[in-house]
């Protein structure tokens, strides 16, 4: 079963616990027979995607366990280089990879398996009346961003700079699914979150693109860890993330092809 854990935004360290498992981390026996738990870092954006992938990789690999930390792809990188203990990385931003890469925390080069783009993110029926990103630069709606160290508030201050609007954020959080809660409860009227999220939260939420956030494209690359305990495994989860199997799932989220 997979099992997803919340990764804090400054966290040092994340302590991953499985709930229900007491087998040990195994590497497995062989290259044919995978088997243990592979631990996957993973930015916040990729929730729904690498879940449902998860499942996927789990049925062909019955002796293996798929364990996910979710979170800021900044906080994921600096939880790595401090030693959190984790097979796979697959971050937002190309930013974050070499955060890692420079550690010597990476094995190889990464490979970019996803893009994707900023959506202004509404609740059901659009209370606050906004039209485009230009109502970010007003104070009467309350509005929501990403912290500006993690890719969803990076991509926003390159369309605001690409717009000329100056931002007015009444609240910025730590990762792009907080910034959706948001929006979900209906605490603002409007953020800036990557188009799949708008269309995990359903009919929750609704979407407005905007021509700017072609100015932003968001490369998402993965990569093995260098100290990964299942290396194999590892190996094989990445291997997986980039075939047609999984570039079937990322479409119908949204996501857009490298």
């Amino acid at each position: 079963m997979i099992r997803a854990l919340s990764a804090a935004a400054v966290a040092a360290v994340t302590v991953l616990t499985v709930v229900g498992c007491t087998d040990d981390r195994a590497a497995p026996a062989d290259a044919g027979q995978l088997g243990g738990t592979v631990t996957v870092f993973a930015a916040a954006s990729l929730t729904e995607t690498f879940t449902e992938l998860g499942k996927q990789f789990e049925a062909a690999h019955p002796g293996v366990r798929v364990v996910y930390s979710f979170g800021a792809s900044s906080a994921l990188a600096e939880q790595i280089n401090q030693g959190a203990p984790a097979d796979v990385f697959a971050a937002a931003a190309p930013k974050n990879m070499q955060q890692v890469r420079d550690k010597g925390e990476v094995t190889g080069a990464p490979s970019t398996f996803v893009r994707n783009r900023l959506e202004i993110a509404v609740p059901k029926g659009n209370p606050g009346r906004i039209t485009g990103l230009a109502d970010f630069g007003k104070t009467e709606p309350k509005l929501a961003l990403c912290a500006e160290q993690v890719p969803c508030g990076a991509a926003a201050k390159t369309v605001f700079a690409a717009a000329g609007v100056t931002p007015q954020p009444d609240t910025r959080e730590a990762d792009v699914k907080a910034v959706l809660t948001k929006v979900r409860l209906g605490e603002v009227d409007a953020a800036l979150v990557y188009r799949t999220d708008v269309l995990a939260a359903g009919a929750q939420v609704e979407g407005i693109d905007f021509a700017e956030a072609a100015a932003a494209i968001n490369d998402y690359p993965i990569a093995p860890l260098a100290n990964a305990p299942n290396s194999a495994a590892a190996v094989a989860f990445v291997d997986f993330v980039r075939s047609e199997q999984a570039r079937a799932v990322f479409a119908e989220a949204g996501f857009d092809a490298p």
